[in-house]
């Protein structure tokens, strides 16, 4: 393993893997209503494609998964992919980003396959209000259950994003923060980013400094330390708590100074940046046979091309995909 750097010197360990641009809710903020175009099967990467690229990019120093849709859980056979991904060395980390509503079903087959943790994707505890975000009958209580049996597997932590929308959501701050008090919830707030897809009825935006205000009568925030993160949040606990508080501010105090990623869309384009519409293609040269060198230095040509920041504060907003089809 030999280590792997962009051209501004931050060290690039940790691939997000798209497994499907397909879902089975509409969130506000993700995709319109009517979803997007779908990428069709045939275009999708195979399991053993993904594997092809996971491997390589382990030997350059990549040693941290996280699977990503769309819904990753509603492509079948993802423990399968778990399973081969887990047995590439150096590989040390598995995690998978989910809204839940199918966890419960699989959480335990995921956790014998090699998942080590889930990210959960909850914006309300409130059945209906997730009807009115998600665009889709009322399944809070699927996820609900699905984080219980999570923890009981021992996919832990078990972290909650919740994205803080005005005049949506942001009423709610307290109730997801009193869960870490109580519940041994792991809470991260998340500001809205502009993307494209996001529909007619654009969510408004609250800062994360705006967050921390409305939280104050809770108590005094204590700075701490997360275990077994790979993302930027940055944690805080209330005292006594048995759970944290995580904020991400991609938007108020962006953090791509230690930016560490890279994203490998369903199609199977490697992605430097989540806010810049550049990409490597990596199927077809798959497709067509390239040899473990040469897909290395194609991962290699995307990492050189990771810009140093996004351009959010000037307008910027990437045009070509909606979130579900880049994996957050």
């Amino acid at each position: 393993m030999t280590g792997l750097s962009d051209s501004f010197h931050r060290p690039i360990n940790y691939l997000r893997i798209s497994v499907t641009d397909r879902c089975n809710l509409r969130c506000v903020y993700c995709m319109p209503a009517e979803g997007v175009s779908l990428v069709s099967h045939n275009d999708i990467l195979t399991y053993e494609e993904i594997y092809t690229v996971a491997r390589a990019a382990a030997e350059l120093g990549i040693n941290k998964i996280r699977l990503t849709g769309g819904e990753p859980l509603i492509r079948s056979g993802l423990p399968k992919l778990i399973e081969m991904l887990a047995k590439i060395d150096g590989i040390d980390d598995i995690s998978l980003t989910t809204n839940g509503t199918l966890l419960g079903r699989y959480a335990a087959e995921l956790k014998q396959a090699g998942l080590r943790r889930v990210n959960v994707s909850l914006d309300t505890l409130k059945p209906d209000r997730f009807k009115l975000i998600t665009r889709h009958a009322n399944e809070l209580g699927k996820v609900l259950e699905g984080i219980k049996v999570a923890r009981s597997v021992g996919l832990n932590p078990v972290k909650l994003n919740m994205v803080v929308m005005a005049g949506i959501n942001d009423d709610e701050l307290l109730d997801f923060a009193a869960k870490t008090i109580t519940e041994e919830w792991h809470v991260r707030f998340i500001e809205l980013m502009p993307f494209v897809g996001e529909g007619t009825a654009v969510p408004r935006f609250v800062s994360a400094s705006e967050m921390r205000r409305r939280l104050e009568p809770m108590g005094e925030l204590e700075p701490c330390l997360h275990s077994m993160g790979n993302g930027p949040a940055k944690y805080f606990r209330f005292p006594k708590a048995k759970g944290a508080i995580g904020f991400i501010t991609p938007v108020s105090e962006h953090f791509c100074f230690q930016c560490n990623r890279m994203r490998l869309t369903a199609d199977g384009r490697l992605r430097p940046c989540l806010l810049s519409d550049y990409e490597v293609d990596l199927k077809q040269p798959l497709r067509s046979g390239i040899s473990s060198s040469g897909l290395k230095e194609l991962f290699k040509q995307a990492v050189a091309g990771k810009p140093q920041r996004h351009q959010l504060a000037k307008g910027y907003v990437p045009k070509q995909r909606p979130f579900s089809q880049v994996g957050g």
